[in-house]
């Protein structure tokens, strides 16, 4: 959250504490009024009474139920305002501060967005221009293809992140789960990987034949963007494992990189939608804050579980698993 947030959030939760203690005070000094109210009112009544009447016991005797009925009622009413009035607030406090972090994510998402539209487009162009510009080596030309077929593959993730998100919180994905070889899905995914970055380091140990059932295109995004993120966060010269087992029922997917690892306090933060450690005005590595988020919504609609932990000695281990009718055998 930005300084600038920060203030404005400031500012709104201390008028709203003000507003809201003149509310209490007020309601306060309208129990303590009638409290006195009422205690005038039975003692003029009792005032009125004479001694020498015959049923003066008896008046005495209502005059001082009434009275402790009406402090019962007083003490009843304002506790019900009371507790109203504070349940409310703090309901409606959680809301504001919710929706001033929703809007400062979602102005982040828009710059996040616009960087990450803009840089592709402009790359691919600019070597697209120089190969119909100019007469290059092959080896040049292949690099540059692949430099823009690198771009592209950026743009197609993204665009199918924001439409997948979108329809699948607008309930308007249908999810079509069928059996299929998780190991062969994570495999193609994994040397697609490879083929893209051949000057990073990658190590797998994906155990064969591994079936599941589940969406495949969901499937896919998911393993996409856990090996994807892996990368942006990672150092260069780091290695990138992915990891698919099953031991009985339980299949585990796990994706270990050796970047600056994810704080604990923010561990379950990174899987808010639009959520990213940092701002966008200092921030340098690429991301829109909707990869990790799309991970979890895929995860359990499949009826897993999504984690992050450190990866001693250093980065972070994005583990999933997900429980299967019948074991592997």
């Amino acid at each position: 959250m930005d300084v600038f947030t920060k203030k404005r959030l400031a500012a709104a939760s201390i008028v709203y504490w003000l507003l809201l203690g003149y509310i209490v005070v007020a309601l306060v000094w309208w129990f303590i009024a009638l409290q006195r109210q009422n205690h005038q009112m039975i003692s003029y009544k009792m005032s009125e009474l004479k001694m020498d009447d015959p049923t003066f016991q008896a008046k005495y005797q209502l005059l001082v139920q009434e009275k402790h009925i009406k402090e019962i009622r007083n003490i009843g009413e304002g506790s019900i305002f009371l507790a109203v009035i504070l349940i409310a607030s703090i309901f409606v406090y959680q809301a504001v501060r919710r929706q001033i972090r929703l809007q400062n994510q979602q102005e982040n998402f828009m710059m996040a967005i616009t960087h990450e539209l803009k840089t592709p487009i402009a790359i691919a162009k600019l070597n697209l221009e120089t190969l119909l510009k100019y007469s290059l080596p092959e080896e040049k030309k292949q690099k540059m293809l692949q430099a823009t077929l690198q771009e592209t593959n950026r743009l197609n993730t993204l665009a199918s992140n924001i439409l997948v998100s979108s329809q699948l919180e607008g309930g308007r994905y249908r999810i079509s789960k069928e059996e299929l070889d998780l190991s062969d899905l994570v495999k193609t995914t994994y040397n697609d990987f490879l083929n893209r970055f051949p000057d990073r380091t990658f190590h797998s140990e994906i155990e064969p034949e591994i079936d599941i059932d589940g969406d495949p295109l969901l499937l896919q995004i998911l393993v996409n963007n856990l090996i994807e993120n892996a990368i942006k966060y990672s150092p260069k010269e780091g290695i990138i494992n992915c990891k698919l087992s099953q031991k009985n029922k339980t299949i585990l997917f796990q994706v270990q990189d050796e970047g600056a690892g994810i704080p604990d306090d923010e561990k379950k933060r990174v899987f808010e939608k639009f959520y990213r450690i940092g701002n966008e005005t200092t921030r340098t590595t690429k991301g829109t804050g909707l990869g990790l988020y799309l991970c979890k919504k895929i995860v359990e609609d499949h009826h897993g579980h999504i984690k992050v932990a450190d990866n001693l000695p250093r980065g972070s281990n994005f583990m999933v698993s997900f429980t299967v009718k019948h074991a592997h055998e």
